[in-house]
């Protein structure tokens, strides 16, 4: 694992192990609403902040690849007991219902039976005024929520609200996320940088032990080993033979290497949906089964972890034979 000079600890306990609460900004908790009651109408792209309402609108890349990238490496690291929501409305006063971007909560309703408030959330911020998240940070926090983060597209920037300064502070970019509601740290640049996401998502999987996962990888572990000693054995024997047998035999490693990634790729495609509770129609099942582009089967990957159906992960792409 990667060393980072910095890691972000959570907030939120004293020695004692109290629970220390965000300051309340002088709203009393008694009279605010359920975090559930609306003022804003669910599955439109209305929500309110300080009683004025805002509009929004869908977004354009990069906008919405940053979106994509982020509930893909977040959902990954959401930790057991927590779940993860995209847009998931939250009343914050009387006059404030909006939806973070992203967020977390725990998994185990309150004692009325009704969900909980998030204790993550993220906001990600590219054409629209700081004003607006800042705004939304501030009720968000004053509400109870422990940590709130800001992604700015176009500055390629992490930040962080600060109670002590009632502003954000940036994070640096080697620095990690770390807090009771993620398996593992979350590295900063896996939500700046497409090509460092895909590791940090592998990492967090594993660390969450999914059974069908691990055995999948002792499985691939144990081919390897014995590819090795039959490729050992092979290169001892051969050692006083023509190069053009060698040349044929390194051909038929590389090419049952290539078969082996192709079988890991479908292999962990189905575990992720089965560990998440998605039912793997017959159809998708062949179509994941008939592909032999490793590169296509790693975008399925990636859907895999924030689809809502099966056939979402596949939708759109023609099978290869």
């Amino acid at each position: 694992m990667r060393k980072h000079d910095h890691a972000l600890l959570a907030p939120g306990r004293d020695g004692s192990g109290r629970t220390l609460h965000a300051p309340s900004g002088g709203r009393s908790r008694a009279r605010l609403p359920h975090v559930d009651d609306r003022l804003a109408p669910p599955e439109t792209r209305v929500e309110y902040l300080d009683g004025a309402e805002l509009f929004a609108a869908p977004a354009d890349a990069p906008h919405a690849t940053q979106h994509f990238d982020l509930t893909y490496v977040l959902g990954a690291h959401v930790a057991k007991g927590y779940r993860g929501a995209v847009d998931m409305l939250t009343r914050t006063d009387e006059a404030s219902d909006h939806a973070p971007d992203a967020s977390v909560f725990a998994q185990k309703p309150d004692r009325g039976g009704r969900r909980k408030l998030e204790e993550l959330a993220f906001e990600i911020c590219d054409k629209q005024a700081l004003a607006v998240p800042t705004g939304k940070a501030r009720r968000l926090i004053e509400r109870g929520v422990r940590r709130v983060f800001c992604i700015l597209v176009k500055q390629r920037r992490v930040l962080e609200w600060s109670r002590e300064t009632d502003g954000w502070r940036p994070l640096p970019k080697d620095a990690v996320i770390e807090d009771p509601c993620l398996v593992r740290p979350l590295p900063i640049e896996s939500l700046l940088d497409a090509t460092s996401s895909d590791d940090a998502v592998a990492r967090a999987l594993l660390d969450k032990r999914v059974p069908a996962l691990e055995q999948a990888v002792a499985e691939g572990e144990a081919r390897g080993e014995a590819r090795g000693e039959a490729r050992g054995e092979a290169r001892g024997e051969a050692r006083g033979e023509a190069r053009g047998e060698a040349r044929g035999e390194a051909r038929g490693e590389a090419r049952g290497e290539a078969r082996g990634e192709v079988r890991a790729a479908q292999e962990a495609i189905t575990i992720v949906l089965q560990s998440r509770g998605i039912a793997i129609p017959a159809e998708v099942a062949r179509a994941i089964a008939a592909c032999n582009d490793v590169n296509r089967l790693r975008r399925w990957l990636k859907k895999a972890v924030t689809a809502a159906t099966a056939a979402a992960v596949v939708a759109g792409s023609r099978r290869k034979r």
